[in-house]
């Protein structure tokens, strides 16, 4: 019996051999797949990146669906799954986002911008721009009563 103490040597092979290899899309073509397949895992050493690689390649990827607390500035600024930290602090401490260790970095996050950091001018920006959509008058009339064609 394989439970048995101290049999530890099996002495015949694996009963179900894959034929073929598991394919996450070959089902699912939504585009929420397509998303997670295409998604670029930067910031993290190459440990984090072959564990989230496998959870992508096995369906076992989720994404988050609102930003998570970064344990470095306490802002809920993280956007990937599974990750500690958010990639402003991982850059500048140079650590992988994921486990938080000091370690080489496979692919370097890329240092553009973005548009929701704590950036006053983009705030003023939708501010307007939401002032301007209620300034807009349309010139449609929906309580015209007199119709040239009767209704039936």
């Amino acid at each position: 019996m394989s439970t048995q103490k101290g049999n530890v040597a099996r002495s015949r092979p694996q009963k179900h051999q894959n034929t073929f290899s598991f394919k996450n899309d070959k089902f699912d073509k939504s585009v929420h797949t397509k998303k997670i397949n295409a998604k670029l895992h930067d910031g993290v050493c190459q440990h984090c990146k072959e564990v989230l690689e496998w959870r992508v390649k096995y369906s076992k990827y989720k994404p988050l669906s609102k930003p998570k607390k970064c344990v470095k500035c306490l802002q809920k600024t993280v956007k990937d799954s599974y990750h500690i930290i958010c990639r402003p602090c991982a850059c500048e401490l140079e650590v992988c986002a994921k486990c938080g260790k000091k370690e080489e970095i496979v692919i370097p996050i890329n240092k553009e911008p973005e548009k929701t950091e704590n950036n006053p001018n983009w705030r003023r920006s939708c501010r307007r721009n939401e002032e301007s959509d209620d300034d807009l008058e349309f010139d449609i009339a929906l309580d015209d009563t007199e119709d040239d064609s009767p209704v039936d």
